[in-house]
C-alpha cells in the first residue's frame, strides 16, 4: 500500500495561488484550465471560473478557498485560491495546509501590494518555494524589471530563506494565456509555467 501511495504522490503537485485584487489570478487559471485539456473544445466555460461565491463574482476578490485541478504530462496540479489578505486570516492558514508551494502572482506595473504581504509572509513561514509571475507585461506602463527588484526585496523582507530567495520567475500576460521565463522569449501558450511548477514545488509531504 505505501509503494502504491508514493507512485500517487509523484504524479501530483498542490500550488498555493497568491496575488492582490485584480492582478489577473483567475483569468490566468481559467487558461491554465483550458490549456491543459480540463474543459471540453466545445465546452461553454464562464470566466473566472474560481470566483464560485456570489459576493466574490461581484466584487472580483478571493473569499473562501477553492480547489481546481489540471493535468499535465501525467501530473496532477492542484490549484488552491487563496483569500488576499489577513482579513481573512484562518481561511488564509487553512489554505495552506493544503499547498506545498505558492505561485505568486504580481502585476507589472502596480508590483508588491500590501494585501499580498501576508498572504505570502505565511507561505515563507511554512517553509514554501514560491515561483514569481510577473503578469500583464503588455501593459503600457509595465516595469517588469523593477517589480522583480521589488519583489526580491518582500521576501527579503519577510526572511525568505537564501533557497525561497533564489525563486523562478516567470512573465506572463494572463489575458492572453501566454508565459515566458525571459522576456525576450517568443512563446504562445503556458508551457513554461506548467514546467516551472513541476521542477520547482515539491512532491506532497503527506503520505
Amino acid at each position: 500500500m505505501a509503494s502504491q501511495q508514493l507512485v500517487r504522490n509523484n504524479s501530483i503537485r498542490n500550488i498555493a495561488i497568491v496575488a492582490h485584487v485584480d492582478h489577473g489570478k483567475t483569468t490566468l487559471v481559467d487558461h491554465m484550465l483550458r490549456q491543459a485539456g480540463t474543459f471540453r473544445a466545445n465546452e461553454v466555460v464562464a470566466e473566472r471560473v474560481m470566483d464560485s461565491n456570489d459576493l466574490e463574482r461581484e466584487r472580483g476578490i478571493t473569499i473562501l478557498a477553492k480547489n481546481t485541478s489540471v493535468v499535465w504530462k501525467g501530473v496532477k496540479i492542484n490549484i488552491i485560491d487563496t483569500p488576499g489578505h489577513s482579513d481573512f486570516g484562518g481561511e488564509v492558514e487553512r489554505t495552506l495546509m493544503m499547498a506545498d508551494g505558492a505561485l505568486l502572482l504580481v502585476d507589472a506595473a502596480e508590483g508588491p501590494l500590501p494585501q499580498t504581504r501576508f498572504v505570502l509572509s505565511k507561505c515563507l513561514e511554512r517553509g514554501f518555494p514560491v515561483v514569481l509571475v510577473i503578469n500583464k507585461i503588455d501593459r503600457g506602463d509595465a516595469r517588469p524589471e523593477e517589480v522583480l527588484n521589488e519583489a526580491f526585496d518582500l521576501f527579503c523582507d519577510l526572511g525568505a530563506t537564501d533557497e525561497q530567495a533564489s525563486f523562478p520567475v516567470l512573465y506572463a500576460i494572463g489575458k492572453l494565456g501566454i508565459a515566458k521565463k525571459q522576456l525576450a522569449d517568443e512563446v504562445t501558450d503556458l508551457s513554461p509555467l506548467f514546467e516551472t511548477i513541476l521542477e520547482s514545488i515539491p512532491l506532497p509531504r503527506r503520505t
